[in-house]
């Protein structure tokens, strides 16, 4: 267990598992042949997994472009229910496949938000994908078409996700222990 700023943590998903589960779904999303495909991945909390995504892709013989969007519903660290648009997307997605990356589908909300958002602009196809996935707390009817885990009903930091912007550099994801 590591010990960081103090605090320890215990790991759910080493990094080997994630960089495994990623080759997986570079190719699920490679069998699926997108065309003229965008990948856009919400920030912040996505950029490392979208990172890694973009690069099995690679290996996966697809070529997307990239682009950035970013919400957020947090106010002083709490979620506050509301999901803002920060900074939109500037490509034309009309009738484009677009890949839609979160790290972690929990009430649905953010990724229900942005993908009603990018519907507005009729893409061909739009695919979601959500590194962790919290069914247990899903407050809309909104699911992600490739998932990389399935997660406990815990706070989850590393891999990009944080705790008071803190641990998104580390290579696993864990929880804080109390």
């Amino acid at each position: 267990m590591p010990v960081i700023n103090g605090k320890v943590i215990d790991i759910l998903f080493t990094e080997e598992a994630i960089a495994r589960r990623n080759a997986e779904m570079a190719a699920e999303i490679a069998a699926a042949q997108p065309r003229n495909l965008l990948v856009l991945p919400i920030l912040k909390g996505s950029f490392v997994f979208a990172a890694d995504i973009i690069r099995a892709l690679y290996r996966a013989n697809v070529a997307p472009e990239v682009e950035f969007i970013t919400v957020s519903s947090y106010g002083a660290g709490l979620t506050s229910g509301a999901v803002r648009l920060l900074h939109n997307i500037q490509s034309r997605i009309e009738a484009r496949d677009i890949l839609l990356i979160d790290d972690i589908l929990e009430s649905g909300k953010t990724l229900h938000f942005v993908a009603d958002l990018l519907r507005q602009q009729k893409p061909r196809k739009l695919a979601l994908a959500a590194l962790l996935d919290k069914p247990m707390c899903r407050k809309t009817a909104i699911e992600a078409d490739y998932v990389g885990f399935t997660c406990p009903d815990k706070f989850v930091v590393g891999y990009g996700m944080d705790a008071a912007h803190a641990f998104r550099q580390l290579p696993f994801i864990g929880t804080l222990r109390d």
